[in-house]
């Protein structure tokens, strides 16, 4: 069975950093584009960040770039986020997208 497991979110102050852990099981996800979406309260869910399995090309969306850097490490299913200079609006949960599979989410709250 296909698992993703999100960790490292929580409350932070804004300004604050978190790094958010995606550890994938189950199958490997070689050559899979590994992904970050986020959904605030009341809002539709969005794109955050995507890091491709062959070259490590990366992607943002323009709320997040400059501020967060997305990695992995295929040796260990693993895809990060790392989030620094947070911002009241980036509290939503974190959801972290594998060849169509979406893990179950993590909190993120960053406060005022």
């Amino acid at each position: 069975q296909v698992q993703l497991v999100e960790s490292g979110g929580g409350l932070v102050q804004a300004g604050g950093s978190l790094r958010l852990s995606c550890a994938a099981s189950g199958r490997t996800f070689s050559g899979y584009t590994m992904a970050w979406f986020r959904q605030a309260p009341g809002k539709e869910r969005e794109f955050v960040s995507t890091i491709s399995w062959s070259n490590g090309g990366t992607n943002y969306a323009d709320s997040v770039k400059g501020r967060f850097t997305i990695s992995r490490d295929n040796a260990k299913n693993t895809v990060y986020l790392q989030m620094n200079s947070l911002k009241p609006e980036d509290t939503a949960v974190y959801y972290c997208v594998v060849g169509g599979t979406w893990g179950r989410g993590i909190q993120v709250t960053v406060s005022s």
